[in-house]
């Protein structure tokens, strides 16, 4: 068994708090109604949507992939910080076992933030074929949504 790891960060001028709320805590709300294409419909399977919470993504007529079950490890509000695994679906393909990622927000320039994020794929042996370029073409898929999430909240700078 093996992890490759990647980290990358996202500067937004969004405040911390109000994209903690909006991005990560409403998530499985605000992001298929933002990017459908990319997300159907996000479903608690097991538990309240705290800690250990088992949730079904289904993703929409976009995506090269069907769904996603994840499972929400640690929660941590007053520091902006999200961490889940990715323990199902067929995004893990034959050579990974599960993903896990650590969503850090904090404060960025001019009241906005800073978005860290780590990504560890457990792969099921030491031999894969995880490469720098479907990592960099991962990345660049969640940065656009990203970018979208950001755009619908300064187009609507009541909601969270």
């Amino acid at each position: 068994m093996g992890v490759v790891t990647y980290e990358y960060e996202v500067v937004s001028t969004i405040s911390p708090s109000r994209l903690f709320k909006s991005f990560i805590l409403d998530s499985d709300n605000l992001i298929p109604k933002v990017v459908p294409g990319a997300f159907k419909s996000f479903e608690i399977l097991e538990g309240d949507g705290g800690v250990g919470t088992i949730k079904l993504i289904t993703f929409g007529e976009g995506s090269q992939f069907k769904f996603a079950k994840h499972k929400v490890e640690e929660i941590d509000e007053a520091n902006c910080t999200y961490k889940y695994s990715v323990i199902e679906g067929d995004a893990l393909g034959e050579e990974i076992d599960s993903i896990s990622y650590v969503v850090k927000v904090d404060a960025g320039p001019d009241g906005g933030s800073v978005v860290k994020t780590t990504s560890s794929y457990h792969t099921k042996t030491e031999h894969h074929s995880i490469t720098e370029e479907k990592i960099k073409e991962g990345k660049e898929k969640a940065k656009a949504i990203f970018h979208a999430i950001e755009a619908h909240l300064h187009a609507n700078p009541h909601e969270y």
